[in-house]
This record gives C-alpha cells, structure tokens and sequence, in this order.
C-alpha cells in the first residue's frame, strides 16, 4: 500500500493536532503544513511526527 496515515505536530507547543495521509513513493520528505492549533490559539506549522 502506498498511503501512509501521518500525525501533524505543533512546531510551536509541540501539541499533536490534526491526522493525514501521503503518498510515501510520491512525497518522500516530511510534509508540512498551515493549521489552526487550539493550544497555541493561532495557525501555526505544523510538521509531520517521526
């Protein structure tokens, strides 16, 4: 299988927020993202957890 099911990390508190999935033969570098996080109340990056 392909997909792989990630878990997003605060880069700010370190709160694990939100779940997604990446194509591991496609997108082989972490993956960063733009969220909201509640702990920090603003958006913050969010990278992929280890």
């Amino acid at each position: 299988m392909a997909r792989e099911n990630i878990t997003f990390k605060c880069s700010v508190c370190g709160e694990e927020n939100y779940i997604g999935t990446r194509n591991k033969r496609k997108h082989t570098e972490k993956m960063e993202i733009k969220k909201y996080c509640p702990v920090c109340r603003k958006k913050t990056v969010h990278k992929e957890k280890k």
